[in-house]
C-alpha cells in the first residue's frame, strides 16, 4: 500500500513543481513562497479546529492529534528545515530550467539512503543498489547537458542553491521518519496529520516575518510581485502530495529510502511540463538523463517486490 501512495505522491509533486515554475516566472520569490505557506495553512486549519472542538473527525485519517510543547518543538524544527530547503529551491527554480532542476532533485534519495543506513538501519538489495547507482550516474550526465545551455555546475551559484535545497530536503525526509516512527522503534511517534498541519502553520508565520522584514522594505529595488493563477495550485498539489507521502511513511514496513526515491519520479511530470509548456532546450540529451532516473526507479521498485 505504501508503494502505491508513494507513486501517487510523486505524480502530484511533479504538478507542484510545474506550477511553482510558472508562478515564479518574472516574479518575486518571497511573496510567492509566503502565499504558498498561507494557502497550505488554510487547507489544514479546518482539520485542526474540527479535531480540537468536535468529534466529527475522530477515528478518521484527517484527525489531528493534540499535543503540547513536547510534540510541537519537533514540528517547529521540521518547519525550519523545510522552509530553508524551500527558500533555496524557489530561488534556484526561478533561475534554472525545469528540465535541470527536476533531475537534480531526483538525486535527493541517494542522500536519504545514506542517512537511512546511518540512523534507521535500512538495507538495500542488489536491485535497489543498481537503482541508486544509476541515479548517481544521471547526475554527472546532467552536468554535461547543462553546459550546453551555458550552465557550469561548478561556478553557477543557482546550482549550489538547488543542491543545498536537495540536501536539506533529504534531511527533512529522514527527520520525517524519525518523527513518525513508534517510540519503541526509536522514533517520536507523532501523528502524521499533526505534523503536516502544524508545520505548514509554523512556516506561514516564519514567512510572514521574512516578508515584512526582508522583502517589503526593499520591494521597489527587487523583482516586483504579481498575482498569477498558478499560485494557489502550488499549495493544493503540494498539500495533497505531502498528505499521501506522510500516509505512506506511517504504513507498517515503509522504507524512507524507497519512498523518497519513488517521490523523485515526479521528475517525469515536471520534465514533460518543461518540454511542452516552457519550451526548454537540449531535450534530447536530457532525455537520456531522465531515462537513467526512471530506470533507477524501476530497479528500486523491482527490489521491493
Amino acid at each position: 500500500m505504501w508503494l502505491i501512495l508513494a507513486f501517487l505522491s510523486a505524480a502530484l509533486l511533479g504538478c507542484y513543481d510545474s506550477f511553482k515554475k510558472q508562478a515564479l516566472s518574472a516574479n518575486a520569490v518571497v511573496p510567492v513562497l509566503f502565499l504558498n505557506t498561507l494557502f497550505s495553512s488554510l487547507i489544514f486549519l479546518p482539520f485542526i479546529i474540527l479535531s480540537a472542538h468536535s468529534t466529527i473527525l475522530d477515528d478518521s485519517i484527517f484527525h489531528v492529534t493534540a499535543s503540547g510543547w513536547e510534540g510541537h518543538k519537533y514540528i517547529l524544527l521540521k518547519s525550519l528545515i523545510v522552509l530553508s530547503s524551500w527558500v533555496f529551491g524557489y530561488f534556484a527554480m526561478k533561475h534554472l530550467p525545469l528540465t535541470i532542476v527536476g533531475p537534480i532533485n531526483a538525486t535527493r534519495p541517494v542522500m536519504v539512503l545514506l542517512g537511512a543506513f546511518l540512523f534507521f538501519g535500512e538495507r538495500l538489495n542488489v536491485y535497489q543498489w543498481i537503482g541508486v547507482l544509476l541515479t548517481v550516474v544521471s547526475f554527472f550526465m546532467l552536468s554535461r547537458s547543462g553546459k550546453k545551455e551555458g550552465i557550469d555546475f561548478k561556478h553557477n551559484h543557482w546550482i549550489y542553491f538547488i543542491v543545498l535545497a536537495a540536501v536539506l530536503g533529504a534531511v527533512s525526509g529522514l527527520y520525517d521518519k524519525y518523527l513518525m516512527a513508534p517510540v519503541e522503534e526509536g522514533g517520536v511517534g507523532l501523528d502524521r496529520m499533526m505534523v503536516q498541519s502544524w508545520y505548514n502553520i509554523y512556516q506561514c508565520f516564519m514567512m510572514l516575518c521574512m516578508l515584512m522584514l526582508l522583502w517589503w522594505p526593499r520591494r521597489g529595488q527587487t523583482t516586483r510581485f504579481h498575482w498569477h493563477w498558478s499560485i494557489p495550485f502550488i499549495s493544493i498539489f503540494l498539500s495533497t502530495a505531502d498528505f499521501l507521502y506522510f500516509y505512506a511513511l506511517s504504513e507498517p514496513g515503509a522504507m524512507i529510502s524507497i519512498v523518497s526515491m519513488i517521490r523523485r519520479g515526479s521528475v517525469v511530470v515536471s520534465f514533460l511540463f518543461g518540454a511542452l509548456f516552457f519550451h526548454e532546450k537540449n531535450l534530447k540529451s536530457k532525455v537520456i538523463d531522465l531515462a537513467l532516473v526512471l530506470l533507477g526507479l524501476l530497479f528500486l521498485y523491482i527490489g521491493t517486490r
